[in-house]
């Protein structure tokens, strides 16, 4: 007969009450609602930082975060565990309606006011999505050197703004890329790339929470928020919705993510596609 074996132990202990505190700290500081079925994902991605620190527990990590050094540590643990998948030109169709549609009806408006575009990518992870807005720029028919084009980047996790800002990417990545979409990349021998000077020179990267204040003094002809509103709850996605429309250009364009809906959201957002809203003027 088998003899079944003893089940694994954990390294540390995680209770439901000290996961309900980490689960209520994320709530609070980024918006982002865990469920009790991402207990096992919590304590995978957290006690990477335990070992780090040299934490013994989770009730002494509870007590380091309400310390004086207490906010450094919430960085590192919102780092550990937002997640950042993301790709060079996910989810297509946008950059083909932001390079057919969006992009020309945008600088058409703007003719007697200096021409002046503006995008926001509001969680840009590492870096791919804002690179594949620049790329979509650059290869359309506008004449970028009589427009004022300027791309934020913003994402709360630190880590991933730190790579997305180096433009750098490891030869798997590229092999994934559309082949238009290499040519704008330095290539290394290992295969690897380096995102050309005349891409990165249109964006700016900046750490920005979408639940604190946005300091932008400027409308957005075009906002990309993709595959975010799905970790927060129907109340903070909707606080979110009415906040881009303020920020967005009248006839400015929304592209959310492939299982993401602003449709009811605010009575100013009408359907203009698969997940692209536009602000009625």
């Amino acid at each position: 007969m088998t003899k079944l074996a003893p089940p694994k132990t954990r390294e540390f202990s995680l209770t439901d009450a000290e996961y309900r505190s980490i689960r209520d700290r994320i709530y609070d500081l980024a918006g982002i609602k865990l469920g009790d079925q991402k207990q096992d994902l919590v304590y995978s991605r957290l006690t990477k930082r335990l070992r780090a620190i040299g934490v013994a527990d989770f009730a002494s990590y509870l007590r380091l975060l309400d310390g004086p050094d207490g906010h450094q540590e919430l960085e590192l643990m919102l780092n550990a565990l937002t997640t950042n998948l993301t790709s060079f030109f996910r989810e297509s169709h946008h950059f083909d309606h932001l390079k057919t549609i969006a992009l020309q009806e945008s600088l058409e408006r703007q003719q007697d006011h200096g021409r002046q575009l503006r995008i926001w990518s509001s969680a840009c992870s590492t870096g791919e999505e804002p690179y594949s807005i620049a790329m979509t720029l650059l290869e359309s028919n506008a004449d970028l050197s009589r427009v004022d084009a300027r791309i934020l980047a913003t994402d709360i996790n630190t880590d991933v703004l730190s790579r997305a800002s180096q433009g750098r990417y490891g030869a798997p990545i590229l092999a994934k890329c559309p082949a238009s979409c290499r040519t704008h990349f330095r290539t290394f021998p290992d295969g690897s790339g380096e995102v050309k000077a005349e891409v990165k020179n249109l964006i700016t990267f900046r750490k920005l929470n979408l639940l604190g204040s946005w300091p932008m003094s400027r409308q957005f002809d075009v906002i990309f928020c993709r595959n975010v509103l799905i970790y927060f709850d129907n109340k903070t996605k909707a606080q979110l919705v009415d906040r881009f429309v303020e920020v967005l250009r009248p006839n400015g364009w929304l592209y959310l993510g492939h299982s993401e809906s602003a449709s009811g959201s605010h009575p100013a957002l009408e359907p203009a596609g698969r997940t692209i809203y536009r602000k009625i003027s």
